[in-house]
């Protein structure tokens, strides 16, 4: 059993966060029944270029912090298909790795793209990605503020050590 270290940032249910690299300032939800994160995209296609597997979508996002709608395209590998059992049935979603700032540290972490137009938060952060950041405390919000610069911590992605199984 891992013991909570004094260096062990602590993090809400609900927290601020930027995605990156643009800083795009967001409210995610730190959902630990979820093992992959998700993150709200539109208009997406999975393709082919030089015989690998890619993925273009729209991120359609506020900022937060300005209130300002932020538009980007996108063309990103594929880093792998989610196969997603729910209430509606069984679903596929592609998953890109992308960068997200909590705290004062950017972590790439995988990310599985959807609509999440009708979700309360456009970014959702799985155990995968909770796993990095620190501890959990269910009962607090935005305990932390996004801070990342140039000079930032990157955490990159590693190969799962939690296993591909199914979300659910």
């Amino acid at each position: 059993m891992a013991q909570a270290g004094a260096d062990d940032k602590v993090f809400g249910w609900v927290e601020r966060a930027t995605i990156e690299p643009w800083g795009v300032a967001v409210k995610a939800k730190l959902d630990s029944g979820a093992l992959t994160s998700s993150l709200d995209a539109r208009e997406i296609e999975t393709f082919e270029r030089d015989g690998e597997d890619w993925v273009s979508f729209r991120l359609k996002l506020e900022d937060t912090a300005s209130g300002e709608a932020f538009t980007e395209e996108l063309e990103l590998p594929l880093y792998r298909d989610l196969r997603v059992r729910g209430a509606g049935g069984r679903d596929e979603r592609p998953v890109v790795l992308m960068k997200v700032c909590l705290g004062d540290t950017v972590y790439e972490e995988q990310f599985s793209l959807r609509d999440r137009e009708e979700m309360n938060y456009p970014l959702l952060l799985g155990r995968r990605t909770i796993s990095h950041l620190g501890l959990l405390d269910v009962r607090e919000t935005f305990m932390q503020r996004p801070n990342c610069s140039e000079e930032s911590p990157l955490l990159e992605h590693e190969p799962d050590e939690m296993g591909e199984g199914h979300d659910g």
